[in-house]
């Protein structure tokens, strides 16, 4: 699986999903993440709302496969209930 991270550098649970991205591909629990910094990328809420499908209001914001997932809580949720994590 494949993950889509949308956030800012400023963002502290933009920065704790990107290190659970890392962590998770490390350990080859996903094929890949790419981090999208939003403000150097010029990619706006908006932009992710039309490809979520719904208002966005923080971010960060997370797609798996595509699918969105929603914000580092759903995530890490995610990654629990799929069991992904090392024990």
């Amino acid at each position: 699986m494949f993950v889509v991270i949308f956030g800012r550098m400023s963002c502290p649970f933009c920065v704790r999903a990107k290190h659970l991205a890392e962590h998770l591909e490390s350990n080859g629990k996903i094929d890949g993440y790419r981090y999208v910094d939003m403000p150097s990328e010029g990619v706006t809420k908006e932009d992710i709302a039309k490809t979520a499908g719904k208002p966005i209001h923080t971010v960060p914001q997370i797609f798996v496969d595509q699918q969105h997932v929603g914000g580092f809580t759903e995530f890490d949720q995610f990654v629990r209930d799929k069991q992904l994590m090392a024990s």
